[in-house]
């Protein structure tokens, strides 16, 4: 399953602490803990304890893993700690607070007040947090040529390529790229456009030695050097904007036996870049608003919503599996929105007065204000509707996903990272306008946006599973191809006795991927720049 896991950093600093120290300010460390289920915490890390402050301002970060896909519940205890036991409990708790990694993640900065238990403050205390993400986000990007290779094979000219090494600290060789082009029969090739991370090519270090091998493949693996060189990526970024470097490539056993031997050929450099890669967190943390839409299939396949065998129908304990999907995917979502409102709709229901069939009905009844307040008020409004409804038919999913499309397609004119838009679309599984849905998918794959499918009930999902595109590019009816992969589907039969929160980790594992590389094809940076953080 795709992750998006990388490591975030959270700076934590308090205001007017309690002073639990008699004659002086208390000695105050902040504990950061993770929910591990079952009304457990686990201690992950802890800050460094400062002596008599009560604006403390720590300098020890809190490291922590980070996962999209997970709502990752998180807590935040400030001890009084006045003995030199690592053992929290028998210190004064100053206050904490509850919150997701979701949450702070999405704010540039995230304060709270302290609480010595729920609902009672621990005085005017505060906590803030702020979150960066370790990584060297770099990438370098070469394009390289050679003229005058030594001819290697006996019936034809050398099938050149190159490999890449960094010298590790303990001096031995490192290889970090291998060329995919193996030009045959060429003694001046010219290899394709490469890229590799930086903190792959060199650990960050611009002066670290890198060895560069030239060599003839063979199709038994006894690859003939051709020659070498050693470099370093200050030296190779000279390249580029007109002026390119070069090497000689050198045999060091020709070397030794030929007194007139002066290369191998020559590799040159034509042009190194270094570029910054941005993640997924990069564009959150730089102020990218994730919108979340709903749409519930209202037809009549589902069965009839008084009947207990209706995928509509709500069991005594107030839950049905469309409900079930929308809490576990929108309780992640929503720590990305700031404004908590949800626009939901529903389709191929006849709606009153005029009993017309609808295939974007707001589930509020209200079409000029269709925005729910969060996840809850989706909830409450499929709840309302549904006696007021009747499920009919036909199951048309075009035209939901145009109309987030064209909210879409307005923020995409802005030219920023700052809008994407996840729709969530929950069906029994029986679409009718197929090809106007691949059309739809074609023309969204342009856009900021995602789609994911949850099929609920025991029908044939193929078609999902045709839409989802793992199998091959979707291709519109006349030949179109999307331009990226943006739906997931999942099957709800497969996480029924499944924890909730597997099926979030499903189906929003590939969401980061697809959002950073919607931008990455625009070339948006994120609307705020972060700063370079080394691991």
């Amino acid at each position: 399953m795709a992750r998006c896991v990388t490591r975030v950093e959270l700076s934590v600093s308090c205001r007017s602490l309690l002073d639990r120290d008699v004659g002086s300010a208390s000695d105050p460390l902040c504990a950061l803990l993770q929910d591990v289920g079952g009304g457990q915490w686990a201690e992950l890390d802890r800050t460094e304890r400062i002596k008599n402050c009560q604006n403390p301002e720590f300098s020890k970060k809190l490291v922590v893993d980070y996962y999209f896909e997970k709502v990752q519940k998180l807590k935040f205890g400030v001890y009084d700690i006045d003995n030199k036991s690592l053992d929290l409990n028998d210190d004064d708790y100053l206050g904490g607070i509850e919150c997701t990694l979701g949450q702070v993640v999405s704010s540039s900065v995230f304060t709270r007040p302290l609480e010595l238990k729920q609902g009672k403050p621990a005085g005017k205390g505060t906590i803030t947090i702020s979150a960066e993400e370790i990584k060297d986000t770099r990438v370098v990007y070469l394009e390289i040529e050679a003229q005058n290779l030594d001819k290697k094979d006996f019936l034809g000219k050398s099938d050149p390529f190159l490999e890449f090494y960094k010298q590790s600290d303990t001096g031995t060789w490192q290889l970090v790229y291998r060329s995919e082009v193996v030009i045959k029969n060429n003694l001046n090739p010219c290899w394709r456009k490469f890229s590799v991370p930086v903190q792959t090519f060199c650990g960050g270090d611009f002066n670290k030695p890198i060895k560069v091998q030239c060599a003839d493949y063979d199709n038994d693996g006894s690859h003939d050097l051709i020659g070498t060189f050693e470099t370093n990526l200050t030296q190779l970024q000279k390249a580029g904007d007109g002026s390119q470097v070069e090497f000689e490539c050198i045999h060091p056993e020709k070397k030794q036996k030929k007194k007139s031997y002066k290369n191998s050929g020559i590799i040159r450099i034509k042009s190194c870049k270094t570029e910054t890669e941005y993640s997924f967190l990069d564009y959150v943390m730089g102020g990218c608003q994730i919108n979340f839409t709903v749409g519930v299939d209202f037809t009549a396949s589902n069965g009839d919503p008084k009947s207990p065998d209706s995928l509509h129908y709500i069991s005594p304990d107030g839950i049905n599996e469309y409900l079930i999907a929308i809490w576990s995917v929108g309780s992640v979502v929503q720590d990305y929105d700031t404004d908590k409102l949800f626009p939901a709709f529903g389709f191929g229901a006849q709606v009153p007065p005029s009993w017309q069939v609808s295939h974007e009905f707001a589930l509020n009844f209200n079409p000029s204000n269709p925005y729910c307040q969060g996840i809850q008020g989706i909830v409450d409004s499929y709840r309302q509707i549904l006696p007021q409804i009747r499920l009919y038919g036909p199951t048309n999913f075009s035209p939901i996903i145009n109309h987030v499309a064209r909210f879409a397609a307005h923020s995409a004119q802005q030219r920023t990272a700052s809008q994407y838009f996840i729709l969530l679309i929950i069906t029994d599984g029986e679409i009718t306008d197929l090809d106007q849905t691949r059309q739809a998918i074609v023309n969204a794959s342009k856009l900021p946006m995602s789609i994911i499918i949850v099929g609920v009930g025991e029908a044939d999902f193929t078609a999902m599973e045709f839409l989802d595109g793992d199998n091959g590019v979707l291709k519109s009816l006349t030949g179109e191809p999307a331009a990226r992969d943006i739906v997931q589907f999942v099957p709800f039969r497969q996480f029924k006795n499944a924890p909730r929160e597997a099926l979030s980790q499903m189906v929003l594992a590939e969401v980061p991927k697809q959002l950073v590389s919607y931008y990455k094809w625009q070339g948006w940076p994120p609307v705020k720049l972060p700063e370079l953080k080394m691991v």
